[in-house]
């Protein structure tokens, strides 16, 4: 099952969703899809879909995917890696209206170097990222909150 999450900002991703909708109809994805759509208004004619998901719903879906494709919000890329699904993330562009800026862009460069994730630069590249992903062994995600606290700690002892 591919799970496709866009988080819960208000931003619309309306271009992924079309993208999806139009590989299920091409015959590219033949899985199950289920999107939690979140503020886009596009309304998915191929798979199932539900606005928002509350926490063991959102749970639910992450444990049953295979692959999930995601937007670029690093909340949502380490939600899904570090419960070891092969994760694409698209990121939302600003000339699109899908976010205020770029920033996802580099949010996707930083988690694709460490070989986390497979990164989607755009929706067009969205067949070929699955065909990628399904072959492509990713590293598992390791934690760096304890490396920052610590440096935080000895950087306060010092002054």
């Amino acid at each position: 099952m591919i799970f496709i999450t866009l988080g819960s900002q208000k931003f619309q991703f309306n271009r992924l969703l079309k993208k999806v909708d139009n590989l299920i109809e091409a015959g590219v994805i033949k899985e199950e899809v289920f999107a939690q759509i979140g503020y886009s208004d596009y309304i998915p004619c191929n798979f199932k879909y539900k606005k928002f998901l509350d926490h063991k719903e959102f749970a639910d879906m992450i444990h049953k995917a295979n692959i999930v494709i995601t937007h670029g919000g690093s909340g949502s890329i380490v939600g899904s890696v570090k419960n070891g699904k092969k994760t694409i993330a698209v990121p939302r562009k600003a000339k699109y209206k899908e976010h205020v800026d770029d920033h996802q862009i580099q949010i996707i460069e930083q988690f694709s170097k460490k070989n986390l994730i497979c990164a989607c630069e755009d929706c067009d590249q969205l067949g070929a990222a699955l065909d990628t992903v399904k072959k492509t062994k990713y590293e598992s995600y390791q934690s760096s909150t304890e490396d920052v606290i610590e440096s935080i700690i000895k950087f306060i002892e010092s002054n």
